[in-house]
């Protein structure tokens, strides 16, 4: 399996035009690897995603009638990531000559992508398992597996028993999260092969003949080395690393992300909705939906998180994105905002909405934030973020490896260590400022809700 080149040749994709690909590093590593469970886990960049979907493309052209399936937490976020790099790097000539298609699912049936040998990978997110783990298969790919709770990943190694290869596989990468993450912990005890990645595995950042980093390579590692805290120990290092001092360790993805509602599926009419805004240009604009429950729990089901758009742009899409499939969302029952006096003026002026000044006092709002990521009375916290809530993804943040949305802020929320009273024991006082859009923005929202109460909205302009 050294060569996809080789595995292409007789096939109809090598009548149009040879696929090659040449694992190096760890990429070479998981190739030969027959463990039951293994994980490509190293920094951003390494090459860990393009290397296990170039080996479940290997082992569906070598093995007519096997079945894979790539997945990820949510479906919607295996289509922006992981399928683009199957289309478009892994399976391309595949997929030109017609050795590989698409066949986009049915009420039956999952979306998959159909070989002409018979072998199929089918692809989807367990936010909707029900079609994808009704079938067996020879080897699953997870990616992003820290997404996962450990629950999804024993249930993906009960559909491992299919047949049609030597070896059943379950394989995944991610970028490493907290030490104490259960993935981390599993790898640990032995039941999960762990292959740490370098950047040096990546030839398009490392030229291994001349020991040298590419043009390409130099500037995506200066890129990760301005990185700070816990991010650059996670993406430029590939360290399982925690912040110190994090504000909000009381944070469980696995807890506190939730699938309920997504792009497509929006909270019923009847619960409340709140918008909360921290504004920006050079920093980001952020602007989170959160709605309640009947039973006093908050979701934040929407976000824009975006830079270098003005006030005006960013009232237009918030407008657009309130009018669903099935209709107009309701109003907000309020809208609370960073104090900026012009901002808030002409939002109000394209929304057609009046606003509420965020209770601004940190520590008071910090705690009532903290307080909610607690489990209750019924085992539940009172705070959720669902996975699919940002809107779009901005390129720039992206590609400068900062956060994108508050979901990724929350782990390095950290105490500033300056603000420390000088009584030895006593609590921090202050946040770090850097980083901390989003986090301020759920502040707003949760002091409004929890130590203001909830403020009187109006809509002043016809729309």
């Amino acid at each position: 399996m050294g060569s996809m080149a080789a595995i292409a040749r007789g096939t109809k994709a090598a009548v149009a035009r040879e696929h090659r690909y040449r694992p190096v590093g760890s990429a070479l590593e998981l190739f030969k690897c027959r463990a039951p469970e293994v994980l490509l886990s190293g920094p951003a960049g390494t090459g860990k995603s393009r290397g296990c979907l170039e080996k479940v493309h290997a082992l569906m052209l070598r093995n007519p009638g096997a079945r894979a399936l790539v997945v990820r937490k949510t479906a919607v976020s295996l289509t922006s990531t992981g399928l683009v790099t199957f289309r478009e790097h892994v399976a391309l000539e595949a997929l030109a000559a017609a050795e590989v298609k698409w066949y986009g699912g049915s009420q039956q049936e999952a979306a998959s992508y159909q070989y002409g040998n018979g072998s199929v990978i089918v692809v989807g997110g367990l936010d909707k398992a029900t079609r994808i783990m009704s079938s067996e298969y020879d080897v699953i790919y997870v990616q992003e597996a820290t997404e996962l709770t450990e629950d999804d990943w024993e249930a993906l190694t009960t559909r491992l028993r299919h047949g049609m290869i030597s070896f059943q596989q379950l394989l995944a990468d991610c970028n490493p999260d907290a030490p104490h993450h259960w993935l981390k912990r599993r790898c640990d005890r032995g039941a999960v092969e762990l292959v740490y990645c370098r950047h040096e595995d990546n030839p398009r950042l490392y030229d291994a003949a001349s020991g040298q980093w590419t043009p390409q390579g130099t500037d995506y590692m200066a890129r990760l080395g301005a990185l700070t805290g816990v991010r650059r120990e996670r993406l430029r290092f590939g360290h399982w690393a925690a912040a110190e001092g994090l504000i909000y360790d009381g944070f469980d993805p696995a807890v506190h992300f939730s699938t309920r509602f997504n792009a497509k599926s929006h909270p019923p009419n009847d619960w409340p909705r709140y918008l909360a805004i921290d504004f920006g240009y050079t920093n980001p604009f952020v602007c989170q939906w959160w709605t309640e429950d009947p039973d006093g729990r908050l979701y934040m089901y929407r976000e824009i998180y975006m830079t270098r758009r003005i006030v005006e742009d960013h009232a237009k899409q918030i407008l657009r994105l309130m009018k669903t499939q099935h209709g107009q969302e309701p109003e907000p029952s309020a809208i609370i905002c960073d104090h900026d006096a012009e901002d808030r003026a002409t939002l109000e002026r394209h929304l057609g909405m009046s606003t509420t000044a965020a209770h601004k006092d940190v520590k008071p709002g910090i705690e009532a934030v903290q307080a909610r990521l607690r489990p209750a009375g019924d085992g539940k916290p009172r705070l959720f973020i669902c996975r699919d809530a940002l809107v779009e993804r901005d390129p720039a943040l992206d590609d400068a490896k900062k956060p994108c949305c508050t979901a990724d802020e929350i782990v390095e929320y950290v105490w500033d260590p300056s603000s420390s009273p000088s009584l030895q024991g006593q609590p921090k006082e202050a946040p770090l400022k850097r980083n901390d859009h989003g986090c301020d923005c759920m502040r707003y929202l949760v002091a409004q809700r929890d130590l203001m109460g909830v403020p009187r909205f109006r809509s002043f302009y016809p729309r």
